[in-house]
């Protein structure tokens, strides 16, 4: 795995795509599992605390968001933590430490996305790690590899950007950037100049016409 010295533009991040995003919560769903002591969903619905997600899916609009910690190179939340229960891994993600956590709700308030979120049965804040554990296996986090449309990309910031551009542009020159909507180049006729209409050329359309 690379340093965290790398720059941001290469960071390891989720790209979120919300027109892919059916709303399906596969991504909810496999974030409890993941986080749960069995890692198995039969045995996640039995444990006591209920394993709970890390992100959630939002309604915004028309569109559905899977809302997750984007996990800042400038976290206010780890400066608003005064346990020091929130921290920065080697990769770039913002974790937190439960047995550190004393409940102050500092980084909820601290947080411009509304991420970290306290959960009673827990007594701590819970917020998404970027399940820094199977990065470091060399696997994405459990939400991406869950999503079944792809509205999820995981990896190096620089390349995302660069599959999106490539998508972007395919997307444009085939016309469906816009549903119905073809971009193509004009076609106009040459139509060839018409001679300026002379008062005896009005004089011999008439001349067969019989007044009486």
């Amino acid at each position: 795995m690379d340093s965290i010295l790398s720059p941001a533009s290469d960071k390891l991040t989720v790209y979120i795509d919300p027109s892919k995003c059916m709303g399906c919560r596969s991504c909810e769903m496999a974030c409890a599992i993941e986080h749960s002591m069995s890692k198995d969903l039969f045995g996640a619905i039995q444990e006591k605390p209920t394993p709970k997600p890390r992100l959630k899916v939002v309604v915004a609009d028309f569109f559905n968001v899977p809302m997750r910690c984007q996990h800042c190179e400038d976290a206010p939340c780890m400066k608003a933590c005064p346990t020091g229960a929130i921290s920065k891994t080697e990769e770039g993600f913002v974790v937190l430490n439960p047995n550190k956590c004393i409940g102050c709700l500092m980084c909820v308030m601290a947080c411009p996305f509304g991420h970290p979120k306290y959960e009673p049965e827990y007594k701590v804040v819970l917020k998404c790690d970027s399940c820094v554990e199977r990065v470091r296996e060399g696997k994405p986090p459990a939400c991406v590899e869950a999503c079944p449309t792809g509205a999820m990309k995981f990896g190096r910031l620089s390349d995302i950007l660069e599959e999106v551009k490539r998508e972007k542009a395919e997307n444009l020159i085939s016309g469906m950037k816009v549903p119905g909507m073809v971009y193509v180049k004009p076609i106009v006729e040459k139509k060839e100049e018409e001679e300026p209409f002379k008062p005896m050329d009005l004089y011999r359309m008439y001349t067969p016409v019989r007044w009486y």
